[in-house]
């Protein structure tokens, strides 16, 4: 706890102080070391034993392929659908017509909220699709050892046991109500509920949605469930880019406006009069959103540069960038 500028370090043996600076090496000194001392060989009788140096690593199989090898019994890494039934050509700007309510939220849901994390709760999807594989209690481990799943990542969107969602009148935690049945279910089970009829979902919200630290499951796990739009009162800005590269649309309510002053409950069934041609989409342009009970109100688009409607256009960032190097 001294200053090496102007207190010495010690004395030395002709009793004059010595300071930090008269033992420093120069860069000189350090560089002659290296040279004499860090040889090629070294390097070389590393990487010969590289290969060979780890038995246990040896015994695995490889299967000689040039694509990967997906496991269908892995409960750790699964192959996603981000590709599946991918076209060469981009499918464009996809509508939302009579979509459901899977959430109506109030403000600040962040991304813990949304994003998959923690311990994997005894009682949750993601623990019911562990076990229906042989999975015991004590080997579920944390929803972040297993993000290379996405069978268990979208199983634990929305499952913070902390969430509020208008649609449960008070209740926390992670469920919803299935609007057509009236079912009180998981998040999870509501999404697939909707997506094996052929119902489009939107999300509802109010101030700062997606706040907090950024998470790509936040945006991938609400795509895998279906969910087609958020429309918020505002968005965390790296969250509502993230929702874009996944082929979410996010729309703001006009200023003074919200899902609670435009008296929607989240029970309305909602279509977005978004063009269908991606020339007629410019970035933050406005458009209707228009309810089965004859609500109509105004939203602003929150693609917010020419390369996120590229994006939307092809469906997310994924698939744009399989189009692209599939040119080159």
């Amino acid at each position: 706890n001294i200053d090496f500028e102007t207190e010495p370090i010690g004395k030395g043996k002709n009793g004059k102080d010595v300071f930090l600076r008269d033992i420093w090496p120069t860069t000189e000194e350090i560089a002659e070391v290296v040279q004499s001392s860090v040889l090629p060989d070294m390097f070389r009788a590393t990487y010969e034993s590289i290969t060979k140096g780890n038995p246990m690593w040896n015994k695995l199989s490889v299967p000689e392929n040039t694509l990967y090898s997906w496991d269908p019994n892995s409960t750790y890494i699964h192959e996603p659908p981000y590709f599946k039934d991918m076209t060469m050509d981009p499918p464009g700007p996809h509508n939302v017509k009579d979509a459901y309510c899977l959430l109506n939220f109030g403000d600040s849901i962040t991304t813990d909220h949304i994003s998959p994390a923690g311990n994997i709760q005894k009682d949750s999807p993601a623990a019911k699709f562990l076990m229906e594989r042989g999975v015991d209690r004590k080997d579920f481990n944390s929803y972040g050892s297993r993000r290379g799943n996405d069978e268990i990542m979208a199983r634990g969107t929305f499952a913070n046991i902390r969430i509020v969602n208008k649609l449960m009148n008070g209740e926390v935690g992670p469920k919803t109500v299935h609007i057509p049945s009236g079912e009180k279910l998981s998040v999870f089970d509501a999404a697939m509920r909707y997506k094996s009829s052929g119902e489009d979902t939107i999300i509802l919200a109010g101030a700062e949605y997606g706040s907090g630290s950024s998470r790509d499951w936040a945006a991938k796990g609400p795509m895998l469930q279906g969910v087609k739009a958020v429309i918020a009162k505002s968005f965390e800005r790296i969250h509502r880019s993230n929702l874009v590269g996944m082929g979410i649309i996010p729309l703001c309510f006009k200023s003074g406006e919200d899902a609670d002053t435009l008296g929607l409950t989240g029970h309305e069934r909602y279509t977005i009069h978004l063009p269908t041609d991606i020339s007629e989409i410019r970035p933050g342009q406005d458009v209707t959103v228009t309810t089965d009970n004859g609500k109509s109100f105004t939203c602003t688009v929150r693609f917010d540069t020419e390369v996120e409607l590229a994006y939307f256009n092809h469906g997310g960032i994924l698939p744009y960038v399989i189009r692209n190097l599939s040119k080159q």
